[in-house]
């Protein structure tokens, strides 16, 4: 999804225009997440970049994305552009914490 959005559209109040953006990308989100992943992937990961009117757009976390829209909200912008590009990726396992510290213990026991 790469768009530019309106934040001031006639008729229509601001938080209304607001709640309807973050409807869309809401919706966008699940749509993507709900494909089927390649073989080789087991994770959907997002690549967010926003910008505020004319601004050259900035790589966010996709977690920012709701916090951005109501900042440019907040500031009155006329527009902001707002870019998802969903790619998967192949999420390594955590390791242990638990693991760690048993070892530390064995040692200092030494």
């Amino acid at each position: 999804m790469k768009k530019t959005f309106k934040l001031h559209v006639e008729n229509k109040k601001t938080e209304r225009v607001v709640e309807s953006i973050k409807n869309e990308i809401r919706k966008y989100i699940k749509r993507e997440q709900r494909k089927a992943l390649p073989k080789d992937k087991n994770y959907w990961f997002f690549d967010c970049k926003f910008g505020k009117g004319e601004e050259t757009p900035v790589e966010i976390p996709l977690s920012h994305v709701i916090k951005s829209i109501d900042l440019a909200a907040a500031d009155n912008c006329e527009t902001f552009y707002l870019e998802i590009i969903a790619r998967a990726e192949l999420r390594k396992e955590k390791q242990r914490v638990q693991s760690l510290y048993d070892e530390e213990i064995e040692e200092e026991d030494i």
